[in-house]
Parts: structure tokens; sequence; C-alpha cells
């Protein structure tokens, strides 16, 4: 149960998050000691007060009372310090520990499979690595090690009290059950508003997320003034949820002011009294107001506190959801080749990205190592889906995959992908250089290679032609550059990881003639010394490919050389280039 409807303290997610503290134990520690000495040393600064008015003030006894000043000075200094360490020791601990955490969890992000970014908003996931793990600080920081601070201080400062006098600490407890009360109601109220608040929050980011990205989309079709409402919507809500913790906040704290001035009169009042009776001392009755201080804030600073560290578990929990997702591809390979001959074999394989509709129906076919494959059919026809098994971003239901007469499962994963290279139609760039984008910052290509690789390709003058050339910056997703520029990078970036086995998806789609020329001339050097698919849908493109299917709803309808294929009159790829030749020449 997530712990936005779970109201009770969760122990086992509790001890999940002090675990991670684990590797930073001796920090932990030395801090919590930091805590349990504070406590005592700060209550001494007003019963220092109390015995110098009783013992030295009212004596005369001015180098006495100099004296304790001295000690006064020493325990003021060394509360200054002890604090000092203790704040920073526990915000380090804090640090240290959503460092690791941080890592963590985008180890585990870059290990799931693609089906679990097709069914999370990518808004929430950043949420999760971002503010959620930022909120789990506040735990180490705001939580756990100042809750046991406060707690030790509420039982030093009642001891010191009792010890200076029972009878005015009886006076001062009078309130306590009225704050006690307050504390607790604000505490169940807060919780609730900063559950909304996290939620609101995780809304707005999968908004903005998803809208930045389709930015293009909404300025095209006019579309700002729906979005622009429907963000309006969301920020209220968040706004609001904002002010409803800002509400119970105004109300609590001039709250426990009251009760705190409530105390206080009481104590002037009655304790006077006592001080007339010589029942309580001068020095004890001006301690007391220092005293309630001292009482009073950690016990109203625990109900807030209490509430940062319920929210520090509401995030914990959400951080540790994606944690423990099974979205992974299982890898129990064990073979890790350096090099693949590239022989594909698909056998009786069947496949549902939902585990129920189809998408890929009992197909079956070979693609020997050194040849090349084209795959055509309409839109939804399984032609991407054959590449994501091939690169098991997703795996089969039925069937199997052989790769060199091996099961694909028997592969090692980051073995098996390192001999592919996939070019994609929708060419994703990271912000950086050219050259990062070409390498991914693989320490392991060398500059030689990569202007080779685009040498070949074609490209080296269109990058040279750019300012600062390889080390001309790319904005995200290449925003700068056209889509034909897009397209060669992606094609040297191919190029230069010299796959095994090569993977076309629509690669030139998108582009101009003239480009396509260029990469037309690279495709053919590319695919002549390895096994390639490629997936396009200007079937100009493909006719010198060796093997020609033809998939249709997830079935496998035809297979054969371009020619042959050709001769059948009512086949389904016949009557394709027949549809897109004529469509030519009308043009």
């Amino acid at each position: 149960m997530s712990q936005e409807t779970n109201k009770k303290f969760d122990i086992e997610l509790f001890g999940r998050i002090i675990a991670l503290a684990r590797p930073y134990r001796y920090l932990f520690i030395s801090t919590i000691l930091l805590a349990v000495v504070l406590a005592p040393i700060a209550m001494l600064r007003p019963f220092l007060v109390s015995v110098m008015v009783d013992d030295y003030i009212l004596y005369n006894d001015l180098d006495g009372l100099f004296s304790m000043s001295f000690w006064f000075i020493g325990v003021v200094v060394l509360t200054a310090i002890l604090r000092y360490f203790l704040i920073y020791n526990s915000s380090l601990l804090g640090q240290y520990v959503i460092r690791n955490l941080r890592n963590k969890v985008f180890s585990h992000i870059l290990s799931l499979r693609l089906r679990f970014f097709d069914q999370t908003p990518i808004g929430r996931v950043t949420t999760r690595t971002i503010n959620d793990i930022e909120t789990i600080n506040t735990v180490f920081t705001q939580g756990i090690i100042t809750m046991v601070a406060d707690l030790l201080s509420i039982f030093a400062v009642v001891g010191i009290m009792l010890y200076t006098s029972w009878e005015l600490t009886l006076l001062v407890l009078v309130t306590l059950p009225l704050l006690l009360g307050a504390t607790y109601i604000f505490k169940e109220k807060v919780k609730v508003a900063f559950q909304k608040v996290r939620t609101q929050l995780s809304n707005m980011n999968a908004f903005l997320q998803e809208r930045i990205t389709g930015m293009s989309i909404i300025q095209i079709f006019n579309a700002e003034k729906q979005e622009m409402e429907k963000f309006k919507g969301i920020n209220r809500k968040y706004t609001q949820a904002n002010l409803d913790a800002i509400n119970y906040y105004a109300i609590f704290f001039p709250t426990v002011e009251f009760i705190n001035y409530l105390a206080l009169s009481i104590l002037v009042y009655i304790g006077a009294r006592y001080v007339i009776n010589d029942s309580v001392s001068i020095g004890a009755l001006l301690a007391f107001p220092w005293y309630i201080e001292l009482l009073f804030r950690p016990v109203r600073m625990l109900a807030d506190k209490f509430n940062t560290l319920q929210m520090g578990m509401v995030a914990a929990d959400r951080v540790f959801d994606v944690l423990d997702s099974r979205e992974q591809i299982t890898n129990n390979g064990y073979l890790k080749p350096d090099n693949l001959k590239g022989d594909v074999k698909f056998e009786n394989v069947r496949f549902a990205y939902d585990g129920k509709n189809e998408v890929i129906k009992d197909v079956s076919f070979h693609l020997e190592h050194g040849k090349t494959l084209a795959i055509v059919g309409s839109t939804g026809s399984g032609k991407t889906t054959i590449i994501n098994l091939i690169t098991r971003f997703y795996d089969i239901n039925k069937g199997n995959i052989l790769i060199d007469d091996k099961n694909i499962k028997e592969y090692d994963l980051d073995a098996l992908r390192s001999q592919m290279a996939i070019v994609l139609q929708d060419v994703f760039l990271f912000y950086g250089t050219i050259y990062e984008n070409i390498t991914l910052k693989d320490p392991n290509i060398t500059e030689e290679e990569v202007l080779e690789a685009a040498k070949v390709i074609g490209a080296h003058e269109y990058i040279m032609e750019l300012r600062d050339g390889y080390d001309y910056m790319v904005m995200e997703r290449g925003a700068n550059l056209s889509m034909g520029q897009r397209q060669l990078i992606s094609f040297v970036r191919a190029l230069v990881f010299d796959p095994s086995i090569l993977i076309l998806d629509e690669a030139t789609s998108s582009i101009d003639t003239e480009t396509e020329e260029v990469i037309q001339h690279a495709i053919e050097k590319l695919i002549a010394k390895r096994s390639s698919i490629i997936i396009a849908h200007r079937l100009s493109t493909i006719q010198h490919a060796d093997y020609i299917m033809v998939m249709d709803k997830g079935e496998l309808i035809e297979f054969g050389h371009h020619d042959e294929l050709l001769l059948n009159e009512d086949g389904r790829y016949r009557e394709l280039y027949e549809m897109q030749f004529g469509e030519e020449m009308a043009v």
C-alpha cells in the first residue's frame, strides 16, 4: 500500500530508509551521539542563570559572578560548536545518501525495458529521480536526527526543571496538553496537505515534460490557448494544495504562541507568590521562562519534523516503487562474443505488447550472414516490432530468435547490443558537441575512427562546414541542425561502433533527395560487410536488397527477391510498388 493511503507509520519502509545510511554508519552514529551530548548541555544555560542570581547576585559576590560568567560563556560557545557539527554532519549524511540513491535509481532506470517508459509519463519519472529523492534528504537533515535531538531536549529540560523547582514545573505542564492537542491536529492536517502538494507537483511535471517536448505540435495546430487553460487548472490545484498547507501553519504557530504566553502568565502570576513565600528562589523564577521556550520549541517543531519525516517516507515509497520495478529484460546470458557473424533466424515467433493482443503472429524467416533484409508493410504491420525483438527491447512470448544459431537469450545483453547499431527515422541527439554525439563519450573510440567513419558516410564535409566542426554544440534533441544533418550524424554514430548487425528504421524517409543520395551511397558501403535489416516505405531504396519481407497485420505474407515478388500479380508487394510508383508518375 502506498504511503499516501496508509496513514499508519510504516516501520518496514522506515527501516529501508535508515538502511540507505548503512555505508555511512560511522557518520550516522557520530551525529546521533552529538544529539545526545547536545541536549543536556543546552539546558545548562538557564540553570547557570538561576545559580548566578541566587548564589552570587543576591549576595553581591562579584568575583564569583565573574567566574560564573566564564562558565556561562563556555557553555554557550560549546553549545554553538556542537550544534554546528550536528547540523553539518546531518546535512552531510543526507547529501551522501541521496547522491548514492540518485546513482542507484538512474542505473535502475537505464536497465528498464521500453514497456516501462511506454506506460509511465517521463515527467513522473523525473519527479521520482529529482524531487522525491531530494525530499528523502530531509529525512536525515530535518527528520530522524533532529527529532532525536528534540526528544532528548524535552526530557532534559523537564528533568532540570523538576530539579530546579517541581512547583513551577507543574505550573508550566498545565498547558502542555493544549500544546500536544494542537500539535497533533496540525500534524494530521499538514500531512494530508503535503500529500496533495506532492501529487500535484508530479502531475505538473508530467504535463510540462510532455507539452514542452511536443511544443511544435501545439504551435502548428494553434493549441496554445487550450493547453494554457489545462496548465492553469493544474497550476491552480498545485497552488491551492500549497495554500492549504500554509493556512495550517498560519493557524498553528500563533496558537502555539498563545499557549506559550498562557503558560508564562500562569508562571509569573502564581510563581511570584511562591517567591514571596520563599518556596521558590528568584533565580528559578527568572530561569523558568527560558525553560518554557526550551520545552515548547521542540514540542512545537516535532509536529513539523514528523510531517517532514512522513513526506520523506512518502517520497521514499515512490522512489522504492521505481527501484522495485521488475520491468527489466532478464539478463541471464553467458555468451559474450567479440564479434557476431550476424546470422538471424526467427522460428514461429509470437509477441504481444500487452501479453494478449498479438502484433507478431507466427513469424519465421532466416537472414544469412552478410545479407540484407528489407521489411515493408503498412503502418501497424509489425515492422518496428521485429526490430524491437531482435535488439531485445522486448522479449517474445513464443517461438525462438536465433543469432549465429544461438538463442538470443543466451547472449549477455550488453554484449549482444554492442554488436548492433540502429539508425531511426526520428534521430535523437543529446546536448553536447557533434563529436560527443557520435561517440556517446565512449573512451574506446578514437578521433581517427570518427573522422574515417564520417568520410565514409560522406558527412565529413557537412560537419566541417559548421562553426567549430566536430566541436559544434548541438542543442537539445538537435534543434539547431536540419533533419538531414541529424540523420548523417546518426549514420556516422552507427558506423563508428562497427556493428555486426545494422538496422535502419525508415532512415531515409525524412531527408531531401540530395542528402538521400549521399546516404544511399553510404548505405551500400555499410551493408556490404555486415548483416543489415532495412525498414523503408520508399521501395526504390530497397530494390537491391537480398531479401524483401512483406508484413501485414503482424503476419509475414511474402518473402523473396524484388523481381520475384513483382511477378506475383496478386501479391501485396506488387500492390505497394504499383501504388507508390503510380503516385510518383502522376506527380
